[in-house]
């Protein structure tokens, strides 16, 4: 997908809150997905999508006894363009840290995890490359959650393009999720692969702890009185903060 959608307000939570495909979306169970003895893989392109889209898995599988690997594929620098609070210099130190502020307040601190430094927009022109990165740390077997190969954001699209050809090349399985595409996307949308769509529910104990570990990263949800704007404005986070998160089963 090469078009930015992300653009506007995006669609209403209350939309979600009524739409027709999650009411009837089927559940699934988290364990099913990932079986014991293997190692679960969620690879972020920025620091903050590993919970915005796996807060809630992150939890479950951590609460199972699975092993976790996480892998950030940029810093995230390029968050705030044209920005005087919040350069490209400091984001390159601030966000990883936020990030892994974020798991701790989930309760996972010490979990392993690995960054590919890759340039925060550029994703697409070294899709080989972070294919390359993303296949030497994944190990036959592993269930591998990447954000959605058309999400609607460049680098979400080429991380969930790279870490399929990666996971192919190794023998591991590759489940999709939907970060963005809660902002553009409306009820029954054509463009959503609903039929591949599960939920996975979360307990309000779970969903308590995702909320603050998203608060973790200031650097996104802060007025910047520089541009005049927060990256992620509170209806923003709100649509990501549901009892339940969305996964897009392997084709």
């Amino acid at each position: 997908m090469t078009t930015n959608l992300i653009v506007g307000a995006g669609t209403e939570l209350d939309h979600w809150n009524n739409a027709r495909c999650l009411t009837h979306m089927p559940h699934i169970d988290l364990t099913r997905l990932v079986p014991d003895g293997v190692r679960a893989v969620i690879i972020a392109p920025h620091p903050d999508d590993e919970i915005l889209g796996c807060g809630g898995v992150l939890q479950l599988l951590h609460a199972a006894g699975r092993s976790l690997l996480l892998m950030s594929i940029t810093d995230g620098t390029a968050s705030h363009p044209g920005s005087a609070q919040w350069t490209p210099e400091r984001l390159r130190q601030v966000r990883p840290q936020e990030s892994e502020e974020a798991v701790t307040r989930l309760g996972l601190s010490g979990l392993n995890w690995v960054r590919g430094g890759f340039e925060d927009t550029q994703v697409a022109s070294s899709e080989d490359a972070v294919s390359d990165f993303i296949k030497q740390h994944l190990r036959p077997g592993d269930v591998v959650f990447a954000t959605w190969r058309e999400d609607g954001h460049s680098d979400h699209d080429a991380v969930g393009r790279a870490s399929s050809r990666a996971a192919k090349a190794v023998g591991a399985t590759l489940h999709e999720v939907p970060i963005w595409a809660w902002h553009w996307a409306h009820n029954d949308d054509p463009r959503v692969p609903w039929k591949r769509a599960r939920k996975v529910a979360l307990s309000p104990y779970a969903i308590a702890r995702k909320r603050y570990a998203a608060q973790a990263f200031t650097s996104q949800l802060e007025h910047d009185p520089s541009t005049g704007l927060a990256v992620l404005p509170a209806p923003v986070l709100e649509r990501l903060l549901q009892p339940f998160e969305v996964v897009f089963l392997q084709e």
